[in-house]
């Protein structure tokens, strides 16, 4: 996929994720360290979350969290409902964003942006419709611009149309804009509902 986007803006955008996201990791690696232990004292092993996701072009790659639920089961082993393997300890990082920080690491390794269209699993990418595979064209991001008007309350739909518009719009003063707004979507964790809009990307059926 070619984004429009003239390539000297978009490798000043990865220059700026790099340096960010080395600072970001050398910096705040003491608050790493606390929350590592904060996760293992709550949940044991292992601390972090691994999940293959699409990055850009639809690539995988293993995207990375801080475990914000147990591996509670069932008298017949099956796991719990996520509310209830999700710890008080995971609410914390969920509300707080906190969970996200590990991806750092995704930034630094060029496999995800610190803005841009939040990674899907792998298996989501067959339910896209139209013009939605173009938030593909872009490296995935830690924020978004749905992450920073609704978050978990938006529908996918929503969500997705999104994506798109960023794409479309893409600018480096976009990117500082999303920045901007997802510190204060942090502080007052705004759009941090554990019971999402109800509707699911699954529901819309594969694409043929």
């Amino acid at each position: 996929m070619t984004h429009p986007v003239c390539s000297t803006a978009r490798r000043a955008k990865h220059l700026a994720d790099r340096t960010t996201s080395a600072a970001a990791l050398i910096l705040g690696s003491p608050v790493f360290m606390l929350l590592a232990l904060a996760v293992r004292l709550s949940m044991g092993a292992p601390i972090l979350f691994r999940q293959e996701r699409a990055g850009e072009n639809g690539e995988p790659f293993t995207l990375l969290k801080f475990r914000t639920m147990s591996d509670a089961r069932n008298e017949q082993g099956d796991l719990l409902p996520d509310s209830a393997r999700t710890t008080a300890v995971g609410r914390i990082l969920r509300n707080t964003s906190l969970d996200e920080l590990p991806q750092l690491w995704n930034v630094l390794r060029g496999e995800m942006s610190l803005v841009g269209p939040r990674p899907h699993p792998l298996e989501h990418l067959r339910y896209y419709r139209g013009d939605e595979s173009l938030r593909l064209s872009m490296r995935p991001g830690m924020t978004s611009l749905p992450g920073v008007l609704g978050r978990n309350l938006l529908r996918w739909d929503d969500r997705l149309a999104l994506d798109v518009e960023y794409v479309r719009k893409w600018s480096l003063s976009l990117d500082l804009w999303i920045a901007w707004r997802t510190l204060w979507v942090i502080l007052t964790a705004h759009g941090a509902s554990t019971t999402p809009a109800s509707d699911s990307l699954h529901e819309r059926g594969p694409r043929e």
